[in-house]
């Protein structure tokens, strides 16, 4: 059984914190002494001590020694962080503005991380944007993630249960909503989830529940940016758009259009044809990453949002 990530961790803070506290006390100690000692009432007139090279080479060893002890005590926890031990389940993690998605080795995606009890996880994670910050406090794990490479984590936990997810570098406008997380649930229920059979999980959203489109949405990352109850965010609602008229800039010249079926297939292939009024054109082109099976099923969510 492999100590898992938290002990690496807080052993390595613990002790160096240790060590922290008794610099910190011995500091004081010693002030205090040196004043009351050395005060006016007892050396009238100050005297200067000089040369004590023995003194000098065992303060200077004392304190390499320590920051040497330390610098070990982090290299091990920080080796250990980063050799998954094998047979670990793995996973794809891909960030992008702003959420979080987890791809499995049989196919299977999710936006929250659930995992077996008592499993070591091996996370692979990759970014579709900017440089976000993988972070799991419980589980002392937190990991940058980074354009145009993979980097690595892993965990293992033994508590059921929901562990918050959040992002440590700041990414845009909507930083602060990209939140998840990591649900550890017992072997059996993740080996039926796993599998693509209904097991309940608390905080786990079922997108064979969901209609296909709106599966699609959030698989996509589209509702990182627009709502599905009427509320504005980074990006229209798309509550009530299907053959709404919608004001846009076209080419920089603003004209009132219908939200059609084309409407719609556009501003999912090329977001810029069409900027909304009063809204920024920050939307990723989606030429060439939706078929057109789920291009129609996502277009045909959008006309059920009355």
């Amino acid at each position: 059984m492999y100590a898992s990530t938290v002990a690496a961790v807080d052993t390595a803070f613990i002790y160096i914190m240790a060590f922290a506290f008794l610099l910190f006390a011995l500091v004081i100690f010693l002030m205090l002494y040196f004043v009351f000692r050395y005060r006016r009432s007892r050396n009238p007139v100050a005297q200067e001590t000089r040369d004590t090279p023995l003194l000098e080479i065992g303060w200077i060893a004392a304190a390499l020694l320590l920051v040497i002890s330390m610098f070990f005590a982090g290299l091990s926890g920080f080796t250990f962080l980063k050799r998954p031990p094998s047979g670990s389940m793995r996973v794809t993690v891909i960030a992008r503005q702003w959420s979080w998605l987890f791809r499995y080795e049989n196919g299977r995606t999710s936006d929250t991380l659930v995992v077996p009890q008592g499993k070591p996880v091996a996370l692979a994670l990759i970014s579709q944007d900017v440089i976000h910050g993988f972070y799991v406090p419980d589980f002392r794990i937190k990991q940058d993630v980074v354009p145009g490479m993979t980097t690595r984590a892993w965990f293992q936990s033994d508590a059921l249960g929901a562990h918050d997810v959040l992002c440590t570098q700041y990414c845009g406008l909507e930083h602060s909503r990209m939140l998840s997380s990591v649900v550890v649930v017992p072997p059996a229920d993740f080996t039926k989830w796993y599998a693509g059979e209904e097991v309940e999980i608390e905080g786990v959203v079922s997108l064979t529940e969901t209609p296909e489109g709106e599966a699609l949405l959030r698989q996509k990352g589209c509702l990182d940016c627009h709502s599905l109850d009427g509320s504005k965010r980074i990006g229209p609602s798309l509550k009530g758009l299907y053959e709404s008229t919608v004001e846009v800039f076209t080419s920089g010249k603003r004209r009132s259009i219908a939200a059609n079926e084309e409407y719609c297939t556009r501003s999912i292939l090329d977001p810029g044809a069409d900027v909304v009024e009063g809204y920024k054109d920050m939307m990723p082109t989606g030429t060439g990453k939706y078929t057109d099976a789920e291009l129609h099923e996502m277009v045909e969510f959008l006309k059920t949002l009355k």
